[in-house]
């Protein structure tokens, strides 16, 4: 019997399939402007947006709803104009706007939820640099808008690792690559590896600085947001996130954790 090919390997259909969930963030986003402000937010943007899938499923789910998505890589951004734009009726295509540029400078219409997920904000590894940040979200915010982030940290972030996920038909490698005590900064990297081939090493890779809560609220007070909240992951019995955000105040020793943040004006 003759082995059946392969087709070409595609870095963003994987990283999708691998990392992303827009419609759960979607409805986490929504819920939580929901509990906060007692209303459902309309107008959405995303910073670091790559392949904006999260900007086309927030527009797919509400027809008031608009998004907008920035990011410097135009590379990603073709992808999701090739990819996922499609995707959507004439109609909805027309409430997505993508921007390449910088998050920093770029000029939109004030909305009312602000993102940056993925952790895509640690590229900021100065406290400078991470203010100047928030507070250029802070200005892009309507009276009643929210600021949402996603962190990480725990023990396992601290030292050199890597973590290997069976996702469909492929693995899936999270490996953190360094990590310098003085300074918080680390190196990660994203390998695949598809049955018959072999592992494909740092499809994607990221220097970030590891920001903790603590100093994510305290420089989010600095920008000008007036009061923030933690939302933490809960356990499945085998110890892992079941992908379930409560808020608390009060997090939890262990090995790695996940948890938004959420930001109000």
């Amino acid at each position: 019997m003759k082995k059946k090919k392969l087709p070409p390997f595609d870095r963003y259909a994987h990283y999708f399939r691998a990392v992303q969930s827009p419609e759960a963030d979607c409805q986490f986003i929504s819920d939580s402007y929901k509990e906060l402000r007692g209303h459902r937010p309309h107008d959405l943007r995303e910073d670091f947006c790559a392949a904006f899938a999260l900007c086309c499923a927030w527009t797919r789910r509400n027809r008031h709803n608009r998004s907008i998505g920035i990011d410097l890589d135009q590379e990603p951004i073709s992808y999701g104009q090739t990819h996922y734009l499609p995707k959507l009726r004439p109609e909805q295509r027309k409430r997505v706007r993508i921007l390449n540029g910088s998050v920093l400078t770029a000029k939109v219409p004030h909305v009312d939820v602000v993102i940056a997920f993925n952790f895509s904000f640690c590229i900021f590894k100065s406290r400078l640099l991470l203010r100047r940040y928030f507070k250029s979200v802070h200005k892009g915010l309507r009276q009643d808008g929210l600021f949402i982030l996603d962190a990480f940290g725990g023990s396992d972030t601290q030292e050199a690792n890597e973590e290997k996920s069976k996702i469909g038909n492929f693995f899936y490698y999270w490996e953190q690559g360094s990590f310098e005590p003085i300074t918080n900064e680390a190196m990660f990297h994203i390998h695949f590896k598809r049955k018959g081939e072999r592992k494909r090493e740092k499809v994607f890779s990221y220097d970030w600085r590891l920001w903790t809560i603590a100093e994510i609220r305290e420089t989010l007070h600095e920008a000008g947001f007036r009061r923030t909240h933690v939302y933490w992951e809960g356990t499945t019995r085998s110890g892992g996130g079941n992908g379930k955000f409560k808020r608390t105040e009060v997090g939890e020793e262990c090995y790695g954790w996940v948890a938004y943040l959420v930001a109000e004006k």
